[in-house]
Parts: C-alpha cells; sequence; structure tokens
C-alpha cells in the first residue's frame, strides 16, 4: 500500500500498482454489465476490462524495459482512472533514447493487434457495442482496442506519447528545455481543441482526460524548466568557487 494505490505484483522488478480512482471505470463496467446481462454480463464486463487494462500494463512494461536498458530506474507502473502510467527516476536527454523508449509502448499495441488479426481475422464490425460473449468477439475487441490505445498515444499531446516524441525531434535541432516548451505549446492547442469536441459531442471522460492531459503537460513543462534553472545557478556556482584559486606561493609570516 502506497497512499491511495494499491500495491498487485511485480514483472521484472516492476512494481504494479492500481490507484483507488481506477475503482470509478471498474465499478462503473461492472454495474453495467450486471444491468444488461446479470451475473453473466457482470463477468464478462469485468473480464474484458480488465484484459483491455491488462493490454495497458504491456504497453507501459514496453516503455518500461526499453528505458532499463539505457539505465533508467522504474519506481512503479500504476493503473489510473485515465489509463496507466510508468513512473522513472528520470527522463533520458539523449533524443534517440526518449524517442525509443517513448515509440516502445505504442508499439506493443500495435504487435499485440496484429498477432491477434492474424489469428483471428481482422474484424468485421469495428464497433464494441454489438460485442457478444464469445471468445472470437473478445478477440475482436482487443484487436480494436490495442488499435484505439496505440493511435490515441500518438497525438501530439506532450507528455503522451506522440507529445515526447515530438520533443525528442525538437531536440536534435535546439535545446531541451526549448524542445519541451514547443511540445507543451502544441500540446494545449490539441487538448483544447479536442476537449471542446469531445464536450460538443457528448463524451465527458474523453474531455476530461483531455484536460487532465492539458494540465500534467503544463506540469511537466515547468518541472524541467525548474529543473534546467536549478543545473544552471550550479553551474554558475561550480565556476565561481573553481576561479577562486589560492595564491602560487603560501603567504609569508613574519615573526
Amino acid at each position: 500500500m502506497q497512499g491511495w494505490s494499491i500495491n498487485l505484483f511485480r514483472i521484472r522488478g516492476i512494481r504494479i500498482a492500481v490507484d483507488i480512482t481506477f475503482l470509478v471505470p471498474l465499478a462503473y463496467v461492472g454495474y453495467e454489465g450486471w444491468t444488461a446481462g446479470g451475473l453473466e454480463g457482470l463477468e464478462w464486463g469485468l473480464g474484458l476490462f480488465l484484459l483491455c487494462f491488462s493490454c495497458i500494463v504491456l504497453h507501459e512494461l514496453g516503455h518500461s524495459l526499453t528505458a532499463m536498458h539505457y539505465g533508467v530506474k522504474i519506481r512503479r507502473i500504476v493503473l489510473m482512472i485515465f489509463g496507466g502510467k510508468a513512473e522513472f527516476d528520470r527522463i533520458p536527454r539523449k533524443p534517440i533514447q526518449e524517442f525509443l523508449i517513448t515509440a516502445a509502448g505504442p508499439l506493443v499495441n500495435f504487435v499485440i493487434a496484429g498477432i491477434l488479426w492474424a489469428v483471428l481475422g481482422l474484424p468485421t464490425d469495428w464497433s464494441y457495442a454489438n460485442a457478444g460473449n464469445t471468445l472470437l468477439d473478445v478477440g475482436r475487441v482487443l484487436i480494436i482496442w490495442n488499435l484505439m490505445v496505440g493511435c490515441f498515444n500518438l497525438i501530439p499531446a506532450f507528455p503522451m506519447d506522440g507529445g515526447r516524441i515530438v520533443r525528442s525531434l525538437l531536440a536534435t535541432r535546439m535545446p531541451y528545455l526549448r524542445a519541451t516548451f514547443w511540445a507543451a505549446s502544441i500540446a494545449k492547442v490539441v487538448t483544447v481543441v479536442g476537449a471542446v469536441i469531445a464536450f460538443y459531442r457528448g463524451d465527458y471522460y474523453l474531455g476530461f482526460l483531455f484536460l487532465f492531459i492539458f494540465r500534467v503537460g503544463d506540469l511537466e513543462y515547468r518541472a524541467v524548466r525548474r529543473q534546467e534553472q536549478e543545473e544552471a545557478l550550479w553551474r554558475a556556482s561550480l565556476i565561481q568557487n573553481v576561479s577562486i584559486r589560492p595564491p602560487a606561493e603560501p603567504p609569508i609570516v613574519s615573526p
């Protein structure tokens, strides 16, 4: 137990945890399943929901295992109301490393969808609403889910995967802080437009998700800016201390 989260298990030493907010969509799906089909609907609804979020865990493991390859320590992976998050001790400043770590997450979803597609075939109906209670229907939903998760995460809304990819590409041409500023600025436009469209269509969950991304992206930019300022002060202090050198010869003390 840590704060408002519950530890579940470990994978390759990475702790998997569930935030208390994760219980909100879990309860909603369970209620909808029970209303639609009683106990059987409850079991199928919760089972499919947990399978979908297992794919999110695999998505975060894609990020985490790639990051571990570059020496990054992973505190944990936590599931929340808006998805999952891998908590790193740091983000590599080398653009190619950040690019590969970021791209690994959506790639996992596309690989899962590709394997299911090869085994089950391409879905003929792309609507969740018509999903039945068969293993083929479950496989079809998982194909759609993984394609949606992979594509949604590639939206250029920092700090989502797409936004981090934008920053890594910008960082090859400009300083890291400047690249973060532009990635966060692009994200603000994307998330505001996305939220307006989502609320207009009545998709309040997606609308609040975009607002959440807007806020988190701004906070991460501020954190990067603060870190850059602290490092600049530290370097200036170090240079100042090094420049004050002792005299070449010790002073002569008169008896």
